[in-house]
């Protein structure tokens, strides 16, 4: 009976584990780089298990200490990036890329701290009455986004993270799946990146578009609202 019992939980905990996922590879120009070459490897890199709390410090790369050990891409501004998932995404949810100037480097742990991140790109739900929510993003391995071609030159954290939506009708139910990629962004312009915010700091965790029970809308919901800043486009 005890063996029974102990080989469902490890069939139960695989399942858990397969459900979910990291973003160890960069996309860069349509060439998928080595695991963890260029993302830095987040602590989630055995479990895959995803950020809940908003206010944690993992919100910011899902990392501590594995910045120096990491390369730094060269990335042409105006040029086609992305992350590739370790397992399908499974998870119906809300795509986003926000990026911040790395100081002093890509390689350092300080890199990415205070109100110094810009959304790039997102992908979210689309509604309609007819439809209800649509996730087009659903069971895919992969995203991939244009850095800006006003991006200034220089050396940048590239945050990639799924809002996974499928238990968010409870506070901290969302579920984030985060990865840093280190950058240097060369070919760029002289936009001015904005609105700027932090990692934590962005989201308190009750915004509707983290906060929402996709199985059973409200009778006057009108459509998804994105979490965060608004595009900079470039």
């Amino acid at each position: 009976m005890k063996l029974a019992i102990s080989a469902a939980l490890a069939v139960c905990a695989a399942q858990l584990v397969s459900a979910h996922y990291t973003f160890p590879d960069l996309i860069v120009n349509g060439t998928v780089t080595t695991d963890w070459q260029y993302v830095r490897m987040t602590d989630n890199h055995y479990s895959n298990g995803p950020v809940t709390d908003l206010s944690s410090s993992q919100m910011k790369c899902y990392e501590s200490t594995t910045a120096a050990q990491t390369s730094t891409a060269t990335v042409v501004a105006g040029s086609t990036v992305g992350f590739k998932a370790d397992n399908t995404m499974g998870h119906p949810g809300y795509f986003d890329v926000y990026m911040s100037a790395a100081s002093p480097t890509a390689n350092t742990e300080s890199a990415g701290s205070g109100k110094t991140w810009f959304k790039i790109w997102e992908w979210a739900p689309t509604w309609s009455k007819s439809t209800g929510l649509v996730f087009a993003s659903e069971n895919i391995n992969q995203f991939t986004f244009t850095i800006p071609k006003n991006t200034p030159n220089g050396q940048y954290l590239l945050r990639g993270e799924q809002i996974a939506l499928h238990l968010a009708g409870t506070y901290q139910g969302a579920q984030l799946y985060i990865a840093c990629a280190q950058i240097n962004v060369v070919g760029g312009g002289n936009g001015k990146p904005g609105p700027l915010t932090s990692f934590p700091g962005a989201y308190t965790g009750y915004e509707p578009g983290i906060l929402i029970n996709i199985y059973n809308l409200p009778a006057n919901y009108t459509g998804y609202t994105s979490p965060g800043t608004a595009v900079w486009s470039g």
